[in-house]
């Protein structure tokens, strides 16, 4: 077990009166870690200690800050091994799933590093005589990050790296599922040196979580939030921002589509789709959780991908390789075993995998899957996916967009034209012709559209979500008035 510690203003503190709580590992029970359970109040402290640092790290140069999150991105992969077992630990996630968090999630700290000087405006021409009008963009103040347990690395890097390049303070509220592999991530960004109160860190139980949000959100110093998590959670941070008029940025739940056209390359969809619907076990938002096959391929799509998913070994992470470890916790079994129990009650066909009965769930493949199924339309998030399918382009965009979901999707077909027309009309924020749903680069736009969430991380897109924009003017000469 390990026992770790919150940072406000540069110093570790456990919260007030040393209340914890205990993350447990998903396999054995076991204690993985002990955290505090911050009140509201330690809360507030976090959020003030941003707001101190906040005029002297808004006024830093970009060379200064582009150096200490390259150091960093170091500090990050130096800490590789203490990662995996972490994530073992808390998650029961495979080593390959947490190296994979790691070397993205220091590509997001090279990458915001990179931003510093990329944080611009515009000259606008205006009708006033010697008017010089500008838009600028300049840091927003303190940014409150929640992030999840399922990336961990990647989406708490993410929820504070652009935010700290353009100038903000942070502070990160650690998922109660994995408060250590938060804190690592937190440590990193210590040993490079960000001066005392630009990163803070705090970890509650999690029957507080709506208490201690909701007094960061409150504060005034408070300019922007972003929540990565379920789209349950996220309409009631959408509720709470929307309270106390901060912008947010959410990225939620997903039902992601992978549609296989006719003249698709069968092994190349097949491969994409084990990698996008298995990936530590389903639980990714991007997550293949639909493939929707032509009905002319699908016999030999489905024969293949059952063979795939097959050799994929499952295991505890914490004994050697596997690509399937444990899922998070029980409740995932038991969705997940509704799910099959529902689908093959009203037609489905098992072809491989099927109930768990433990956390370490076997890669499960529904085939014929219709509309009046749960899993259909239910996000699973575990390793049970449907197979869809249908007669023709048009039934496959019909079906890939009949879900309240819209964050990932993907199209496979020789004819990239064709495919590339398709990807135009799923409705979903992120679309790859001939690649799979699972795929992030740090520079990217990335979000979703409908119950996905708004706003976008990544890049550009990161820079106009974590900035305010101003429209600043300097009259040069003299300038005439009606009175």
């Amino acid at each position: 077990m390990t026992t770790i510690s919150m940072l406000i203003n540069g110093e570790r503190r456990q919260a007030a009166g040393g209340a914890s709580f205990e993350r447990r590992n998903p396999l054995d029970g076991e204690v993985a870690t002990r955290a505090p359970a911050a009140s509201p109040a330690d809360a507030i402290a976090a959020v003030e200690a941003a707001h101190a640092a906040f005029a002297a790290w808004s006024q830093t140069g970009p060379g200064e800050r582009r150096a200490l999150l390259l150091k960093a991105a170091h500090a990050l992969e130096a800490r590789t091994d203490a990662f995996v077992q972490a994530m073992a630990r808390e998650t029961g996630a495979s080593a390959m799933w947490a190296g994979f968090n790691v070397h993205l999630a220091a590509g997001i700290l090279t990458e915001a590093a990179a931003l510093t000087t990329q944080i611009s405006g515009e000259v606008i021409p205006s009708d006033v005589p010697g008017s010089l009008a500008m838009g600028v963009r300049q840091a927003a103040g303190v940014v409150l990050g929640i992030a999840p347990w399922n990336a961990p690395v990647i989406l708490a890097t993410r929820a504070i790296a652009t935010p700290l390049a353009c100038g903000n303070t942070v502070v990160l509220k650690g998922s109660e599922l994995c408060p250590e592999t938060h804190a690592l991530i937190i440590d990193a960004l210590n040993e490079a040196g960000l001066p005392p109160g630009v990163v803070n860190f705090v970890t509650n139980a999690p029957t507080d979580a709506g208490a201690v949000v909701e007094a960061m959100v409150a504060h005034p110093a408070v300019r922007r939030v972003n929540f990565t998590g379920s789209t349950r959670v996220g309409r009631i941070i959408a509720q709470t921002c929307a309270k106390y008029l901060k912008p947010v940025v959410l990225e939620l739940g997903g039902k992601a589509p992978l549609v296989v056209l006719d003249d698709a390359d069968v092994d190349a969809a097949v491969n994409a789709a084990a990698f996008g619907a298995f990936a530590n076990s389903g639980q990714i938002c991007m997550s293949t959780e639909r493939i929707v096959v032509d009905a002319a391929i699908a016999d030999e799509f489905v024969a293949k991908f059952a063979a795939k998913a097959k050799s994929l070994p499952v295991g505890d992470p914490r004994e050697g390789p596997v690509v399937l470890g444990s899922v998070v916790d029980a409740s995932t079994v038991t969705r997940c075993n509704a799910l099959i129990d529902d689908a093959l009650a009203k037609g489905a066909r098992l072809v491989c995998g099927g109930r768990a009965e433990s956390t370490l769930m076997p890669a499960t493949v529904l085939d014929h899957v219709t509309s009046d199924m749960l899993i259909y339309r239910e996000e699973s998030f575990g390793p049970v996916k449907a197979v869809v399918r249908v007669d023709g382009v048009e039934q496959a965009i019909a079906t890939a967009n009949d879900n309240e979901f819209g964050l990932s999707s993907a199209v496979f077909g020789r004819d990239v034209a064709r495919a590339w027309n398709v990807a135009r009309r799923i409705e979903a924020g992120i679309c790859h012709v001939n690649g799979p749903t699972v795929h992030d680069e740090a520079q990217m736009p990335f979000g979703g559209v409908k119950a996905s969430g708004y706003g976008r991380f990544g890049g550009k897109a990161g820079v106009e979500a974590f900035t305010e924009l101003r429209w600043i003017t300097v009259q040069t000469t003299p300038r005439h008035y009606p009175f």
